[in-house]
């Protein structure tokens, strides 16, 4: 009998940004789906592709999850009606989702950190989170030494 996977979830619709140094640096557990709110300019300059999430984490306070570090560029239409670029964002989330991602974070030492930010079919900003357990040294120099190896194989395939 085949074990059944919970489906991760997948960025579909225009992506804006990724974390590309994420897959690298950690060990990716659980991926996680959220909604963000987000002020006018900061839509505009997230439809310009204008955000950065290399930096940022989320964070867990009470019963809400908070994205920081991440700047989002001012919108150059917006003039006095602008955003601050590095505000904390809010996540949106089911509350039992928070509670048990909550719990992960606490007792087993995992981290949040976001993956992707995209526009979902229906327009709305989403970004993708993900648990993840910071990888070693050795882990490191093992998936760059496991990727030479794939390379060398495709190029004595070809």
């Amino acid at each position: 009998m085949a074990t059944s996977k919970k489906k991760q979830p997948v960025a579909t619709g225009k992506i804006v940004v990724r974390n590309r140094k994420a897959h690298f640096e950690y060990e990716i557990v659980e991926r996680h789906e959220a909604g963000m709110v987000l002020k006018g300019s900061e839509v505009k300059s997230l439809r310009a592709g204008q955000m950065d999430i290399a930096d940022a984490y989320v964070e867990v306070a009470g019963a809400e999850l908070w994205l920081v570090g991440a700047r989002i560029t001012e919108y150059a239409n917006a003039n006095r009606y602008n955003h601050d670029p590095l505000r904390r964002r809010k996540l949106l989330m089911n509350r039992a989702e928070i509670t048990r991602i909550h719990v992960k974070v606490r007792e087993k030492g995992l981290t949040l950190i976001p993956l992707t930010v995209y526009f979902n079919e229906r327009g709305k900003a989403k970004l993708e989170i993900a648990l993840v357990r910071g990888k070693r040294q050795y882990d490191k120099r093992e998936d760059i030494r496991r990727r030479d190896d794939e390379r060398q194989m495709a190029r004595m395939r070809d």
